[in-house]
């Protein structure tokens, strides 16, 4: 089965005006010039009822590769005054129950309109529909014109049925395909990015009665490295927010969990491995499941983007391609919450656009 790979194409398109008008970062320098192989971290630290720590030193982190404590060669307190944020909010019309679609519409719009429409970073609305994904390339800190755009975007017409199998790999490749236009799109982007999911995400098609052929296995690991790399150096963050919420039964919501360890080889790689939930965890960000405030936990997510910390460090000598490695941030801190990227891939392998 072909996978969206065409991510050069999306870059060879897609125009540069729209980025120009875009504010320049004020760089808070890091404490020395890091190495050109140093594998770079954006680290939130909260508390347990999610208030950001912003007061630690770098003498109170600890990263380990591999379980190998290793030496921290950069390290910056950083703000959205230091480096500019733009937030990308993604609708799914396509894997969400289309009853729910006007209630994504109307809590996406509540978001957009608080706070007399001011919204904290530049933001834009892409919308996932049957014929791919709508991205404008507009950015805008002004509420209520974004909220005036939304009104007039189509995010319920369909033409993919329902409740039969291959319905489910249509609704696959369209959501990998989707991804990859993203980070692609993103890439573009100036500073931090992120990329908030208002989706149930895309059908897993794994577990213990699926069947993956070695071609496909490969394919997905190849999508696993390019796409971690790939969020990893262009300061891209995934967030997903489940608008299905406590309509499912909890096993449904969280059965994205089953696939949370990095993707080791072509062996272990399952098509559950490239799900917005799944990338999310795995780069820092949250996966949060709705209830009845999707414009709060909107906010509770781009809430990461006000402060963060910035690791630079060493890592593992590792000759081998795409070798994943498992990355671990502790803090000496007690009762906070880390959230960073969960590994890296060493010496990635150059994607090949076929």
């Amino acid at each position: 089965m072909p996978f969206a790979r065409f991510v050069t194409a999306f870059l060879a398109v897609l125009p540069l005006a729209a980025f120009a008008q875009l504010p320049q970062p004020s760089l808070q320098l890091p404490s020395s010039t890091p190495p050109a192989k140093s594998i770079k971290l954006d680290v939130v630290v909260d508390t347990k009822s999610g208030q950001p720590v912003t007061t630690l030193h770098q003498q109170d982190f600890t990263v380990l590769d591999n379980k190998s404590p290793r030496p921290v060669t950069s390290f910056a307190a950083l703000t959205s005054a230091d480096e500019p944020v733009e937030v990308i909010l993604y609708l799914d019309a396509v894997n969400t129950p289309y009853e729910l679609l006007a209630q994504i519409r109307v809590g996406t719009d509540k978001f957009l309109k608080e706070k007399e429409g001011v919204l904290a970073h530049p933001t834009t609305v892409a919308v996932l529909t049957d014929d791919g994904l709508q991205i404008e390339n507009r950015f805008s800190s002004n509420g209520m014109a974004l909220s005036d755009d939304l009104k007039h975007r189509q995010i319920g017409l369909r033409k993919i049925g329902r409740g039969v199998q291959w319905s489910d790999i249509d609704r696959f490749e369209i959501g990998i395909k989707a991804i990859h236009k993203l980070v692609a799109f993103a890439s573009r982007l100036p500073g931090r990015k992120i990329v908030l999911f208002i989706s149930p995400g895309f059908p897993l098609l794994s577990g213990p009665n699926a069947q993956t052929t070695a071609k496909q296995q490969q394919e997905i690991f190849g999508d696993a490295v390019y796409l971690s790399t790939q969020l990893r150096q262009n300061n891209i963050s995934f967030y997903n927010i489940d608008p299905v919420g406590v309509s499912q039964s909890m096993y449904s919501a969280n059965y994205y969990q089953t696939f949370l360890k990095g993707v080791t080889n072509p062996g272990n790689a399952q098509f559950a491995s490239l799900s917005p939930q799944v990338l999310s965890v795995q780069n820092g960000g949250l996966t949060l499941v709705s209830s009845n405030d999707l414009p709060g936990m909107i906010q509770r997510c781009v809430l990461d983007a006000d402060s963060w910390y910035e690791i630079w460090f060493d890592p593992l000598p590792s000759e081998k391609h795409d070798e994943y490695h498992h990355v671990e941030i502790r803090v000496d801190r007690p009762g906070v919450v880390v959230r960073t990227r969960d590994g890296y891939y060493a010496n990635p392998t150059p994607v090949i656009i076929r």
